[in-house]
C-alpha cells in the first residue's frame, strides 16, 4: 500500500489510515482513544496540521487532513501522533514492542464530491462494523464534532473544510453532513470500499491524471483504474511476502516505531 511520505504532494487532501500492530484492539478503551485524540490536537498546534475529519476505532484510525504549505507537515504530524500514543500506552501497560503496523496508508482525495463521499465513508466506519447504528453514537469522530462543535480544543479546521465542501456556513455544513449520513444509512450498504483505503488517489479523471504527472518518476508502475463514477490511481500488485527481504528495504524509519527507543 502507498505511504504518505513516499507519494506526498503538498496542497492535497489525504485520507490516512493506520492500523494497530497485527490488528490488535489496542484502542478498545475510551482512555486509549482519547490519548490518540490528545496527540492529534498537539499535531495541529505544533505542525499546523489542518484536520478535516477523523475516526478512532478500536484497532485503527482514519484521518482526513491537509498540510499548511510545508512539505513535512503530514509526515511529521503522523510521526508525533503515532509515536507518542504508542509510547504512552506501552509505558502505562508495561508493554514492549510495536503499537502500530509498520506503515500508514494515505489516499489523495479530489476537491469535489469525492471529498464528501470519503467523509461519509469515514463517519460510517463503526456502523459498518455493527458497533453502533448511527455515527452520532460514537463520540470520538468528526461527525460528532461537526454536529456539536467544541468550544475548547477544537480539532476540525472549519475555516478550510466549509469552503472545500462549497458550503456557505456552519449550518449548511451540519445539515449536509446529516443528510449524507441518512442517505447512506438508507441504502443499507455496509460493505468496505477499498478505493478509500488502498488507492494512491481517488477523484475524477482530470485529478487522477494531474496526480500521476505530479508524481513524476514515482508514478512508474502505477495505473489508472475506473470504478463506477470514480477514477483511482493504484499501486501494482505485490505478492505477499515480497517486502520481507534481508535488507528490509521497504520498511523505512519514518513509519516504523519502536516505542522503548523514543525519548
Amino acid at each position: 500500500m502507498a505511504r504518505a511520505n513516499r507519494h506526498y504532494i503538498p496542497g492535497y487532501v489525504w485520507h490516512i489510515t493506520h492500523r494497530c500492530h497485527k490488528k490488535e484492539f489496542l484502542l478498545k478503551f475510551g482512555r486509549d482513544r482519547r490519548l490518540w485524540i490528545k496527540w492529534l490536537f498537539e499535531a495541529k498546534k505544533r505542525h499546523g496540521l489542518s484536520i478535516l475529519n477523523y475516526m478512532v476505532t478500536s484497532n485503527h484510525i482514519h484521518l482526513m487532513a491537509s498540510d499548511n504549505g510545508e512539505r513535512d507537515t503530514i509526515p511529521n504530524s503522523i510521526q508525533l501522533i503515532a509515536g507518542r500514543t504508542g509510547q504512552e500506552y506501552n509505558q502505562r501497560k508495561g508493554r514492549r514492542g510495536a503499537f502500530w503496523e509498520d506503515r500508514y496508508h494515505a489516499t489523495a482525495v479530489a476537491f469535489d464530491d469525492h471529498l464528501f463521499k470519503c467523509m461519509v465513508y469515514m463517519d460510517m466506519n463503526m456502523v459498518r462494523a455493527g458497533v453502533v447504528k448511527h455515527p452520532a453514537e460514537w463520540p470520538l469522530c468528526g461527525y460528532v464534532e461537526i454536529q456539536n462543535p467544541r468550544q475548547r480544543y477544537s480539532l476540525i479546521d472549519f475555516k478550510r473544510l466549509i469552503p472545500l465542501l462549497q458550503m456557505k456556513d456552519m449550518g449548511e455544513l451540519q445539515q449536509s453532513c446529516r443528510k449524507r449520513v441518512e442517505e447512506d444509512l438508507a441504502t443499507r450498504n455496509r460493505s468496505r470500499d477499498s478505493k478509500w483505503t488502498e488507492s494512491i488517489a481517488v477523484g475524477n479523471k482530470v485529478f487522477i491524471e494531474a496526480t500521476l504527472r505530479r508524481l513524476g518518476i514515482k508514478a512508474k508502475g502505477r495505473k489508472i483504474v475506473r470504478s463506477k463514477k470514480s477514477y483511482e490511481l493504484r499501486e501494482p500488485a505485490v505478492p505477499y511476502g515480497a517486502n520481507f527481504t534481508s535488507k528490509n528495504g521497504l520498511l523505512r524509519s519514518q513509519n516504523t516505531y519502536y516505542w522503548d527507543d523514543i525519548g
